[in-house]
């Protein structure tokens, strides 16, 4: 692969990704606002710009891991942002948990330079990003995204494209919406178990191999909620934005979902006594304090 990749956001997400491309012999040039993000990219062999123009001219396509859909609208269409940097035949995936009808703007102030944009959010977390096994749904010109397959496979293990612009946003709000709402019912059901004296981590294991298990169950509490290590980089703050973008997104749709707008309130609730940079899997906390604090 002899195109150079831009990687801007060099978070606990973005960072990983371009590490996990330049594991695999790609050229990448990453960019954050952040001297700390620069510093530490560095060190995991990234190499790293000062500004958007010196990453736009060297790149072909540009990968975006931005924390909200805000950012991603001021990076590609402010006055100094993408829109004006990059030459046409470029492509932006943007892998940030967006929404959808931000997408569809900037694809289309975008499509005006002939500047391609793809939404693919992505799963599995910065350990994901860094082992390459992370899942991403993809939305966006079916053309588009077989130009640039060869880099999302280098980048994750599963990918779905599943329509247009901001299709890939809209999978990515209902599953978080499902995640958030299986953190709770999951310590709930071994709140039950704990408290009719069965042994939470034997009924946990029954769970796995029965029709109630979830990648809660099968991935969040085993690594990070049972044995209390809580580090899982994604953090509360990050889950309550994706429920709220679930929540906004049932409401501008005139939907009544009372699951959703349940899960939505006890996630907002939880600020009472977890804060936004806590792991997201400490809402099981909220559930049993002495189970899982």
């Amino acid at each position: 692969m002899n195109q150079i990749i831009g990687v801007i956001g060099l978070g606990n997400m973005g960072r990983n990704m371009a590490a996990t491309l330049v594991n695999k012999a790609i050229s990448v040039i990453g960019y954050d606002l952040s001297e700390a993000a620069r510093e530490q990219s560095i060190k995991q062999g990234i190499n790293v710009v000062q500004n958007l123009s010196d990453l736009a001219k060297q790149c072909s396509v540009i990968i975006l891991s931005l924390p909200k859909a805000e950012h991603v609208e001021a990076v590609c269409l402010n006055e100094n942002g993408l829109v004006t940097l990059l030459p046409s035949g470029t492509t932006i995936i943007d892998t940030t948990t967006s929404v959808p009808e931000t997408s569809q703007k900037v694809a289309k102030k975008l499509a005006e330079h002939d500047i391609a944009f793809l939404d693919a959010p992505v799963s599995g977390g910065p350990a994901g990003a860094a082992a390459g096994t992370m899942s991403m749904v993809i939305g966006g010109d079916v053309t588009t995204y077989n130009a640039v397959l060869p880099i999302l496979e280098a980048m994750s293990s599963t990918r779905v494209h599943v329509g247009g612009v901001g299709a890939g946003n809209v999978a990515k709000i209902a599953n978080n919406m499902l995640a958030a709402a299986h953190l709770i019912t999951t310590s709930e059901a071994l709140t039950l178990a704990e408290k009719a004296g069965v042994d939470p981590e034997k009924v946990l294991e029954a769970i796995n191999v029965g029709s109630g298990r979830s990648g809660a169950s099968q991935a969040m509490f085993p690594t990070w909620v049972m044995n209390k290590a809580y580090n899982s980089g994604f953090t509360m703050g990050l889950m309550r934005k994706d429920v709220g973008l679930a929540h906004d997104l049932a409401q501008q749709l005139n939907l009544d979902l009372p699951m959703a707008a349940q899960t939505a309130k006890l996630w907002d609730e939880s600020r009472a006594t977890l804060v936004d940079s806590d792991d997201f899997c400490c809402i099981a906390k909220c559930t049993n304090p002495t189970l899982f604090g």
